[in-house]
Formats: structure tokens, C-alpha cells, sequence
């Protein structure tokens, strides 16, 4: 198979350049930012700039497959231009691939789960979020997911080639230093309190990295299309993984909760049901496995030799 990975630097790309390099496939990855000692061949591109339309076309046209998950990542940042670059980096860049991918090319869009907003809470668990509901983003990088998925469909139906996934609250190694998991690893390496936003009963749908590529590979692999939640349908607390990262590292320092953004919602929980019938997928993750993982890549730790 011959792969074209955009946002290939990324967290989530990187991963995929490998698992599919590894494999044996061809792949070639566009990012803008330069990177090291990757699998495969790398093309440094900004794909939201009109003067790579030629060059975008260029791969598209050799690709069997396009995984696009590039775009401007961040639920909290709050940095100066944010939308501005966000539209850029998601809308923009999104376009821009799509109007140039041939329509016998298979297209995956990387989505998220922010597009659902907030899970609803049913007895003692909640309700998971199923690929035909309707989506009600709370956050502003949702809604311009969502508008990316709407573009995506502007462009092509889903039974032309068509597939969007839709990752929930990725952890393991490569994650970004922004994302909660990293920051806490990294504060309880240094002695420094955790910070958790709104609640330590707040839960999230956490997957392991791993288990999104093989959901991101069998897509490809089956030319599935439409949309597929990746995660496992089992939200954990912030408390739960806070806890994960005291094990992993063998530290534990002072949990400090502070107010949430309104654009934090209070839980995430994927249906999984159509990964498992669809592609055969298990979206099954190990928290604490996946924590120990993270830290190993991050800090350049042994395997194991973390946890007490």
C-alpha cells in the first residue's frame, strides 16, 4: 500500500509513519515541521499555502491512501490568532487536500470527539456516543472539526472512498507536551503539584495511541467509509489518571484542582461497537500500560523501571 501521511511530526501521524513503514508499506509524510530520522520519506509542506497546491496533487496522485490528520491541535489553547490559525491549519488545509485527491484515492480524515461535546450521564455510568448522532461541539477546536467533516463530505460522499474517524483522548508515547498527561508526568517528575481542571471526577474515554492505529490502518486496509469512533468505550475519571501517572513514574506530588473552561466538558464516551463489528478492532486500553509507556518515551526511562 502506498500511504500519505499528513500531519506526520504530529503525535498520532508519527505513530501511524511507523506502524506502516514497519509493515512494509510505502509512505511518505507531510508535515511542516522538519523531523529526524522518521520512517519513510519526509516532505516538509505547509499544506494550507496555495502555492503547494501542485505539489499536494503530486502525492495525492501516487497515494493509494491520504490519512489526513493535520491541522491546528490545542482545546485550551488560548493563544493571540487562535481561530485565524485554526481555520487556516483545519479548514484551509483540509480543503485544499480534498480538491486535489484523485476520487479513485481513498481519503481517512482524522476527526475527534470533541464534535460529540459532552457525554450524558446515565445511572452510574454514560451514555456512549454513537457515529449518528447529531454533533453538538461545546469547544471552538470542535466546532472547527466539525466544520472540517462537513467540508470533507462537500467534497466527497462516503461511498466514493470516504472515511472519518473519530479519536478519543489519545495517550502514549509521542504525545504532545500540552495534552494533560504529559504535563502531569512531567510536574510529578519535577516535585511539582498536579493541576486538574474542574473535577477529579471529571472522565474521559482514554486510548492508547496503539489501538488508534490499528484503527486508523484497518480503516485503510478494508476502505472503510464513513464515521468510526476510536475509543474504547470505557471513560476513566481525571482521579484515575492522575493516579496512573503516581504509578508509572513511582512519584507523587499535590493534586491541585482549578476551575474548568466552559469549553471543558465534564465527560467522553465512545460507542465502539462499529469499530470491533467493522474493522475488527479492540479498542480495549490498559491505562496504566499505556501511562508507563508515555513516560518511558518521554523521559527516556526503561521500560518497567518506573513504577515502584
Amino acid at each position: 500500500m502506498k500511504a500519505l501521511v499528513t500531519g506526520s511530526a504530529g503525535f498520532i501521524g508519527s505513530n501511524l509513519v511507523r506502524r506502516l513503514a514497519a509493515r512494509g508499506d510505502e509512505v511518505v509524510g507531510i508535515d511542516r515541521l522538519r523531523t529526524r530520522g522518521t520512517a519513510g520519506l519526509h516532505v516538509t509542506m505547509d499544506l494550507a499555502e496555495r502555492t503547494n497546491l501542485a505539489e499536494i496533487a503530486r502525492w495525492t496522485a501516487w497515494a493509494d491512501v491520504v490519512f489526513h490528520l493535520a491541522a491546528r491541535p490545542g482545546i485550551r489553547s488560548n493563544s493571540p490568532r487562535i481561530d485565524l490559525r485554526r481555520h487556516r491549519d483545519i479548514i484551509v488545509a483540509t480543503e485544499h487536500v480534498m480538491a486535489v485527491t484523485p476520487g479513485s484515492t481513498h481519503v481517512i480524515l482524522a476527526s475527534s470527539s470533541s464534535v460529540y461535546g459532552e457525554a450524558a450521564r446515565r445511572n452510574n455510568s454514560y451514555r456512549p456516543s454513537h457515529e449518528t448522532d447529531r454533533p453538538r461541539p461545546v469547544s471552538r477546536y470542535g466546532r472547527y472539526k466539525h466544520r472540517m467533516e462537513q467540508l470533507g463530505r462537500q467534497y466527497r460522499r462516503f461511498g466514493d472512498g470516504l472515511a472519518i474517524a473519530r479519536p478519543f483522548t489519545v495517550i502514549g508515547e509521542g504525545q504532545r507536551s500540552d495534552m494533560a498527561m504529559s504535563i502531569w508526568i512531567d510536574a510529578a517528575r519535577r516535585g511539582e503539584p498536579v493541576t486538574v481542571f474542574g473535577s477529579l471526577d471529571r472522565a474521559r474515554d482514554v486510548t492508547d495511541v496503539d489501538r488508534v492505529v490499528d484503527g486508523l490502518v484497518a480503516i485503510a486496509d478494508r476502505r472503510h467509509c464513513g464515521f468510526v469512533n476510536l475509543g474504547p468505550g470505557r471513560p476513566r475519571t481525571l482521579g484515575e489518571m492522575v493516579e496512573a501517572v503516581f504509578h508509572a513514574t513511582g512519584l507523587e506530588t499535590p493534586i491541585r484542582v482549578v476551575p474548568a473552561s466552559p469549553e471543558e466538558v465534564r465527560a467522553t464516551c465512545a460507542d465502539p461497537a462499529r469499530a470491533l463489528r467493522d474493522l475488527g478492532v479492540d479498542l480495549t486500553t490498559d491505562l496504566l500500560q499505556a501511562t508507563r509507556r508515555q513516560v518511558a518515551a518521554r523521559h527516556g526511562i526503561p521500560l518497567g523501571a518506573a513504577s515502584p
